[in-house]
């Protein structure tokens, strides 16, 4: 699942009439790498939740048949936050763990290589604290995620999570973070670190960096 129904306000004014997910980024819009990582990792069969602007959305992905894949649509009339966007969508996973990535993240993990860790209700992803969140959300020990350990790392908005995360949850709008510290408290949260590259695209400033960044290594690649 890749969560799309963000308002952007960080990003205004070019959220005003686009979508975050469909911002360009090295010439295509920012939600089309998770679509072809997650293609290359064979993870083909895909939900989009989204909310403002969301028929942009879909008109832009369509079915996803150009990537190779299958793309299912979460519509919410009022965005739902994470978790309410999550727990809508529940239906669509037939109770298997699925995976969940932010629309407004880059990286270049490999999907494939995450797995849900035995007992766990859900397995999260967790990096280096960007300038911006130098507090960190989360420790990690033994693959173990603590909500009192130091050092601490930021939660990715990648993990893989099982409907059984969920249980007692109503249709409405909530935030995900109590339901991962009620895992923590549980014993039943797994989690591992990724050292790789991770960011958060949450103002213009950021996309523009990002946008420059990958034309320059394109660029280079061209003159090899």
């Amino acid at each position: 699942m890749i969560l799309a129904a963000g308002r952007g306000e960080r990003m205004r004014p070019l959220t005003d009439n686009l979508p975050k997910p469909l911002l360009p980024v090295a010439g295509k819009p920012l939600i089309e790498y998770h679509i072809e990582r997650l293609a290359e990792a064979g993870i083909r069969k895909l939900v989009i939740n989204h909310a403002w602007l969301g028929e942009k959305i879909e008109h832009a992905l369509g079915d996803g048949r150009r990537w190779g894949s299958e793309i299912q649509y979460s519509p919410e009339a009022n965005a739902l936050e994470t978790g309410g966007g999550i727990f809508q969508a529940l239906p669509r996973f037939n109770g298997e763990p699925f995976l969940v990535i932010n629309g407004d993240v880059w990286t270049d993990i490999d999907f494939a290589s995450l797995c849900l860790s035995e007992g766990s209700d859900a397995h999260i992803v967790l990096v280096d604290n960007p300038a911006h969140h130098p507090q960190g959300d989360f420790g990690l020990i033994d693959g173990r995620v603590s909500d009192t350990l130091q050092p601490r790392h930021t939660y990715s908005g990648i993990g893989i999570y099982t409907a059984a995360l969920f249980d007692g949850c109503s249709a409405g709008c909530f935030p995900l973070a109590p339901l991962l510290r009620q895992a923590i408290a549980r014993q039943c949260l797994g989690g591992e670190y990724y050292a790789g590259e991770w960011l958060d695209i949450g103002t213009p400033g950021r996309l523009a960096g990002l946008d420059q960044r990958l034309r320059a290594a394109a660029d280079r690649g061209l003159r090899r």
